[in-house]
């Protein structure tokens, strides 16, 4: 509220951070170099910046999340600090109740806002010390669906006796995570996604399951057996990537209730994204406006 009290100073700094730092100068993509640029008071919503050599005009919120939307700018900020500044995030019935605007709005900010400006956009490969581990996320089966799987001749009980999206994660230790919705969970798919992002010369800690073997081929693989009860021996654990999946799972529970497998990459994305920022010396909120700025 005091950096950005208003649109006109939001415009500002996404023309700044875009186009012009010292506010004037910037680059003309019809005069091919750099002019003089100046703002003159017009008819249209969103301000745009005018080059004082050929007339074009250049606008801020071109191209970024922003664009074509008839919602606040101020606003627009304000929901960028929201989702910055909460530890399990904020649902969008929740945003409608702060900004005063109608669901769909909200909805629709927010989900620009994961997909856009949390991606996981970060192609650096994991050293070091890495954890992977996959889980399910989804509610347990009702009493009803059990009957209806009884009466099929399903399962009632164990992983597959209700569908629910598969998500697969790797951390590194006092750093990075990556979380992702898998097809399956079979052996070449999850050696095939730790190849792609995990350098040969690290150190992989899973647990017993099957799907794992083979990795001691390419890297050192320590497991846990968690078939025995046994969860931490010496520095084999995989207790940080399970912190991260008890962190999304109950942020979810507790913020949304329920996320469809449709929207659950996006949510991923937020909670990655906070996660690896965690530990930045500038504040989420700023990082996340450069990002917004940058698109």
């Amino acid at each position: 509220m005091r950096d950005y009290p208003d649109d006109a100073a939001c415009l500002e700094y996404l023309w700044r951070s875009k186009y012009a730092p010292d506010g004037e100068t910037a680059h003309c993509p019809k005069c091919e170099q750099d002019r003089r640029f100046k703002k003159y008071e017009t008819s249209q919503r969103r301000q745009s910046w005018t080059c004082t050599a050929c007339g074009h005009h250049v606008h801020p919120t071109a191209g970024t999340i922003f664009h074509k939307s008839s919602t606040s700018l101020h606003l627009w900020f304000y929901a960028i600090y929201l989702m910055s500044s909460t530890r399990c995030g904020i649902s969008a019935k929740q945003l409608e109740r702060e900004i005063g605007g109608n669901y769909k709005t909200a909805h629709r900010m927010l989900r620009l806002i994961r997909t856009d400006l949390m991606s996981q956009d970060d192609d650096r490969p994991f050293s070091g010390s890495v954890e992977a581990d996959e889980t399910w996320v989804g509610g347990k089966m009702r009493e009803s669906d059990r009957r209806k799987a009884r009466a099929e001749g399903r399962p009632e009980f164990g992983p597959y006796a209700k569908p629910r999206p598969l998500v697969f994660g790797m951390v590194e230790r006092k750093g990075r995570v990556r979380a992702e919705v898998v097809p399956d969970r079979y052996g070449y798919s999850l050696r095939s996604k730790i190849a792609e992002r995990v350098l040969p010369a690290s150190i992989i800690f899973t647990d017993e399951f099957g799907g794992y073997e083979g990795l001691n081929q390419r890297y050192t693989h320590r497991r846990i057996k968690h078939a025995e009860r046994v969860y931490v021996s010496g520095d084999v654990h995989t207790n940080t990537i399970e912190g991260f999946f008890g962190l999304v799972k109950n942020g979810i529970r507790g913020t949304y209730h329920a996320v469809s497998a449709r929207h659950l990459q996006g949510y991923l994305n937020e909670y990655a994204w906070r996660y690896c920022h965690r530990d930045s010396d500038e504040a989420q909120f700023r990082l996340l406006l450069r990002s917004a700025a940058r698109i």
